[in-house]
């Protein structure tokens, strides 16, 4: 299937591997212009070498999205774009103890300010030009909280919250804005959820990703590219009636109903 969105632009935040690198990739993969961005410059460049090829477009920006000097630096990297995909890393597991006011401000500032202000910035160029795609990447934790997982959860859920209310506005202009909500997809992430569980129990690797692997309805870790596919069709002009909306992205792991 043509997506529709070759020759457009995007910013893939926290982009050097992960979900964001997928993302980056798939939509490359549809002829879009990808800016990434990260903390690291030897990261970035090793990410920015892996994607390009010919025909594709690829550029970076090395700055941190958590501070308004990164982000300020990133919007004049950029200039206009016409997908925006949200994401950052999320904060440790915890339990209440851990969750003083500045670990509070602290999951707050990374997984629902960023995200906040790039809209705020991208937004008057997306609506004047009748086109815009924004897709946060947040969590399965925002519709299925676990105790451990307060902090994303609580930060996740107050970006859906804002990001669902700011859709019903800008939805006339042809701006879509949704969430994906990834479970136990294969990245860095879950290999520090196993050496979690490898150091709490003194099991090995294997064991450990096969204990995450049973959470899951469908038995596996999900692949990057099956994430990303779904970014990039959120993104697509065919998607220009889907908004406000939140897909899991989980191996049909969640039990409600809505």
């Amino acid at each position: 299937m043509d997506l529709g969105i070759a020759g457009r632009t995007a910013l893939v935040c926290a982009s050097s591997q992960g979900l964001g690198f997928a993302c980056a990739q798939a939509l490359l993969d549809e002829g879009v212009s990808v800016t990434l961005n990260g903390r690291c410059e030897d990261k970035l460049a090793r990410a920015e070498a892996a994607l390009q090829g010919p025909g594709r477009t690829v550029r970076t920006v090395a700055a941190d999205q958590t501070t308004a000097e990164g982000r300020d630096a990133i919007f004049a990297a950029t200039g206009e774009i016409d997908i925006l995909v949200n994401n950052n890393a999320g904060p440790p597991p915890g339990s209440l103890e851990h969750w003083d006011s500045a670990a509070l401000i602290q999951a707050v500032n990374a997984n629902m300010i960023p995200a906040i202000q790039f809209i705020r910035a991208y937004m008057p160029g997306m609506r004047a030009r009748k086109f815009g795609r924004i897709v946060n990447i947040t969590s399965a934790m925002v519709k299925s909280p676990r105790y451990m997982m307060g902090l994303s959860t609580s930060a996740r859920a107050g970006l859906t919250a804002i990001s669902k209310a700011i859709s019903i506005e800008v939805a006339v202009d042809n701006v879509c804005i949704n969430n994906l909500l990834p479970e136990r997809i294969d990245t860095p992430r879950q290999e520090l959820m196993a050496k979690r569980i490898m150091d709490a129990q003194g099991v090995d690797r294997e064991e450990a990703r096969r204990q995450i692997a049973a959470t899951i309805a469908a038995k596996r870790f999900g692949r990057p590219e099956e994430f990303a596919a779904a970014c990039a069709f959120l993104c697509s002009e065919q998607a220009s009636f889907i908004s406000g909306q939140n897909l899991q992205v989980d191996g049909g792991s969640y039990e409600g109903l809505i």
